[in-house]
């Protein structure tokens, strides 16, 4: 923030004082807040100072957009957001509202992507609901024919004695059969219902995953983070949470294409992928970052567990197919954080890209411990 600016928001929206008279010595204040109570409005204020002084110090307008992205970076819902500002700040770039915009233009890419798995859910809703009333539906024809089959036999019979009977037997048949077909078109309708909820989940099992590595996407990480810190909570169940970045993967774009680069980032997606299973749980988060939730594990077990892959990965000597020149030693870094200790599990994921920083600060190829 610059020396002109000494206030932030957190000031300005500060609640005014309450005159009353104090409270007798020993006496807790009637407004005195909880310990709990008082971390939390600690942890607004600190987000509120640096929101402000994100977008003061960089001389950022201060528009919806803008500060929706700075929330993204410092609250921790996107530690990634958060290193990159971190990084480009270090190295003297400085953060111009153009490149802001092009993070801005990224995020609406997201956002649609998401946009698009609620549609498929009220999709499927609406499907169940027109399954469940073609069932319903086609339960009662079928009854209602059977009923109606056994009064046209009795009627039937009763057609040697009167002639109208008999005109009554022959209009109830039409009936029956009239009956027949639309529950055969209830049944094709119901076919077809189910036809279109396999496709949707399809789509919705798409719309989650990442096209290049076939893993889960940010998307279906941050459903499975918020059910699986839910668990955690309720069984007191140990659950740590691994943030990985490759290094200098923007030198491995840069000196061998992107194609060459998408190979290296399915790659890695293969290795940490070993390490999926009931309890481990693998993401891409984006770009060249991908997450893992180790359900059971402390964060020193899933630091174990990780950095088998990490030297699995280290040892290989890896080819550019294309031009036969070497890609030189690939690794990457990664921070691990207790999701469980942590009553927001966004603040485990920005606690566990603050050692993910670290990690590249000390020298990179290592996984360190929030």
């Amino acid at each position: 923030m610059t020396g002109r600016s000494r206030f932030s928001l957190a000031q300005l929206f500060a609640s005014p004082r309450r005159s009353r008279e104090p409270a007798r010595p020993g006496e807790p204040s009637p407004d005195a807040p909880s310990g709990l109570a008082r971390f939390a409005d600690d942890h607004r204020r600190r987000l509120l100072e640096d929101i402000s002084g994100f977008l003061l110090g960089n001389r950022l307008a201060v528009n919806p957009a803008n500060l929706a992205l700075a929330w993204e970076a410092f609250s921790g819902a996107s530690p990634g957001l958060g290193r990159r500002i971190a990084e480009r700040s270090a190295g003297g770039e400085g953060i111009t509202q153009e490149w802001l915009d092009a993070i801005a233009a990224e995020t609406g890419a997201e956002a649609a992507a998401d946009e698009l798995r609620l549609m498929f859910e009220e999709l499927d809703e609406g499907v169940r609901r027109f399954a469940r009333t073609t069932t319903a539906a086609r339960s009662v024809t079928s009854e209602y024919r059977t009923d109606l089959d056994r009064h046209v036999l009795e009627l039937g019979h009763a057609a040697r004695a009167a002639e109208e009977t008999s005109r009554l037997a022959a209009l109830a048949r039409a009936m029956a059969e009239r009956t027949r077909r639309a529950e055969a078109d209830l049944r094709a309708r119901e076919e077809e219902a189910k036809t279109l909820r396999r496709r949707l989940g399809k789509a919705r099992r798409d719309a989650e995953r990442d096209q290049l590595t076939g893993l889960p996407n940010r998307r279906a990480f941050e459903a499975e983070l918020t059910r699986l810190h839910a668990e955690a909570a309720a069984s007191r169940q140990p659950l740590s949470l691994a943030f990985c970045d490759i290094d200098h993967f923007k030198r491995v774009n840069d000196t061998h294409g992107h194609e060459a680069g998408d190979r290296v980032l399915r790659l890695i997606a293969q290795v940490l992928a070993r390490s999926s299973n009931d309890n481990c749980h693998v993401s891409r988060h984006g770009g060249e970052e991908f997450v893992l939730l180790f359900r059971g594990l402390t964060p020193s077990e899933a630091k174990l567990r990780l950095d088998a892959a990490r030297e699995d990965l280290a040892a290989r000597s890896l080819l550019n197919r294309d031009s036969g020149e070497p890609f030189g030693q690939v690794t990457f870094s990664a921070g691990i954080a207790s999701v469980a200790g942590h009553a927001d599990p966004r603040a485990a994921l920005k606690a566990a890209d603050g050692a993910l920083y670290r990690a590249k600060q000390a020298g990179r190829n290592r996984v360190l411990v929030a």
